[in-house]
């Protein structure tokens, strides 16, 4: 079965926000990695589009490598775009899903293949009420937001996670990694 994977930005207020953060070489080359070894992301349509950047990237390298690497790697996976208002996604790894989240991610976890990456926050919210994620890992950046979405919005039920490692980078950004403890 593959493994679900929500990975994400947030601040140390627990806000999250793609724009929040301090993204140097590290994380860009840690992404890049992560990209390669999964098989697909999940978008909501607010991250979808803004991750569309890095289309601009593809066609027109910014001469910093870890950022035209990592374009590179986004433009390359197979992206799952979640909209009511998209009618088409203007990139040609990207494609707008017919189906639920939910039945979208229990075909996909039934497949060969590496990870199923996620990396909306309000996939991850739907994600986690079903109990479909695998793995969480969480990239807290050194800096209060003081306003914005929290990454965990509207959840209901307790969630115990254990944490399984951790990755610091020399920027003061650390990556959590857990997983569901089992009871």
């Amino acid at each position: 079965m593959r493994k679900i994977i929500a990975a994400i930005n947030m601040t140390l207020d627990g806000v999250f926000d793609h724009t929040a953060g301090i993204p140097d070489e590290e994380i860009h080359q840690h992404y890049t990695e992560l990209l390669k070894e999964g098989d697909a992301i999940l978008y909501g349509r607010i991250t979808y589009q803004l991750m569309q950047y890095w289309q601009t990237l593809v066609k027109n390298p910014s001469g910093e490598k870890s950022m035209d690497d990592f374009a590179m790697a986004i433009d390359k996976i197979p992206k799952i775009v979640f909209s009511h208002s998209l009618k088409n996604t203007d990139w040609d790894s990207a494609k707008l899903s017919n189906q639920t989240i939910e039945e979208e991610v229990l075909e996909l976890k039934q497949q060969s293949g590496g990870a199923i990456l996620v990396g909306s926050r309000s996939l991850i919210i739907q994600l986690m009420k079903l109990n479909l994620i695998d793995e969480y890992q969480f990239c807290v950046y050194p800096v209060i937001a003081g306003t914005g979405l929290p990454l965990f919005e509207n959840i209901n039920e307790r969630t115990i996670l254990k944490l399984i490692k951790t990755k610091t980078f020399s920027g003061g950004a650390v990556i959590l990694y857990y997983e569901l403890k089992k009871e």
